[in-house]
């Protein structure tokens, strides 16, 4: 094949966003209470107590919630998050903000030293794309942690 025919095969790339709820149907977060409440209604009550999942909340402007995507799932004891799928998904929908998420199957409450690390790296990359990380919720069946009630992130508390 000829470099000038090679030229001509290259993947085309399409980015498209479908809203399926109004704006102003939108759930506003406003609190770490409002945040874990939208979390545990989208969770699966099936695997909370089974293995680790990574999710993440994007908000527009007004801190409404566009929606939920889960990012990762893995095991008992972790998962592993790509944050070039975090960020891509909130460009994607044109987030203003984002609220990471993540269960502890143990029910354990507290934010490990990889859980500080990531939200810090999460945090690092999202300040960059001024796309703020608001808070990182650790949930359970028993309740939730938030990192930004905790000091550990800036508040979205108006």
């Amino acid at each position: 094949m000829t470099k000038k025919n090679t030229l001509n095969l290259i993947s085309e790339i399409k980015l498209t966003y479908t809203r399926k709820v109004k704006a102003s149907d939108r759930p506003k977060v406003n609190s770490s209470q409002e945040a874990y409440n939208l979390f545990r209604n989208n969770w699966d009550n099936m695997t909370i107590n089974l293995q680790e999942e990574f999710k993440i909340m994007l908000l527009d402007r007004n801190n409404a919630c566009i929606g939920i995507v889960p990012i990762s799932i893995g095991g008992v004891s972790g998962t592993v998050v790509d944050a070039k799928l975090v960020f891509a998904a909130a460009l994607k929908a044109r987030a203003c903000a984002l609220i990471l998420g993540h269960n502890h199957p143990s029910g354990n409450l507290k934010a490990s030293p990889a859980d500080r690390s990531l939200t810090n790296r999460l945090a690092e990359a999202g300040g960059l794309l001024e796309i703020p990380v608001l808070d990182h919720i650790i949930l359970s069946n028993e309740g939730y942690l938030s990192f930004a009630d905790k000091g550990f992130v800036k508040s979205y508390l108006p």
